[in-house]
C-alpha cells in the first residue's frame, strides 16, 4: 500500500508537458526532496512525456496519463500512452538512437530518465502504446 497516490491524464499536446512535471514536484515536495532531487524528477518525467507526444502519438492527438506514488521515500511515477508503441525496446534505450530523426532529436531521452532517477522500466507493445515507469529513493532525513 502506499502513503499517498495522485493520476493526472492530459492531452497529449507539448503545452502540457511543463505541466506535467511541475504537478509531479509538487506533489513529492511533501518529502521535503533538495532542490537535485526535484530537478532530477522534473527531467526525468519531463522526458517520458515529451517521447509519448512526440514519438508514441506523432504529434498527434491522443491523452497521457502520469500515476505518482509514495511509499516512504520512495516515489514511484508510471506515464502511459496508448499511442504506436516500441518496435525495440532494448535499441530505443540505446543512447544516441531516434526514431525522429527528421526531428533532430537527440535520442537521449531514456539515458537521461536512467540518469536521473533510481531506475527506469519501458514496457510497450507496437499499435497500444508505451509505459515507463520511473523510481527515485529520497535521501532520508537524520
Amino acid at each position: 500500500m502506499y502513503d499517498n497516490f495522485i493520476k493526472i491524464e492530459f492531452l497529449s499536446k507539448s503545452q502540457n508537458e511543463s505541466f506535467a512535471r511541475v504537478a509531479v514536484a509538487a506533489f513529492v515536495s511533501q518529502l521535503d526532496p533538495t532542490i537535485e532531487e526535484i530537478t532530477d524528477v522534473k527531467t526525468a518525467v519531463s522526458e517520458a512525456v515529451t517521447n509519448a507526444i512526440i514519438h508514441g502519438y506523432q504529434n498527434g492527438e491522443g491523452m497521457v496519463t502520469i500515476e505518482a506514488e509514495l511509499k516512504g521515500n520512495e516515489l514511484t511515477v508510471v506515464i502511459k500512452d496508448h499511442g504506436i508503441g516500441i518496435d525495440n525496446v532494448e535499441l530505443a534505450m540505446q543512447p544516441l538512437y531516434t526514431s525522429r530523426p527528421d526531428l533532430e532529436r537527440s535520442g537521449m531521452g531514456f539515458t537521461v530518465m536512467e540518469t536521473f532517477m533510481d531506475s527506469l522500466e519501458v514496457i510497450s507493445n507496437p499499435g497500444s502504446g508505451t509505459t515507463v515507469k520511473l523510481k527515485k529513493i529520497f535521501r532520508t532525513l537524520s
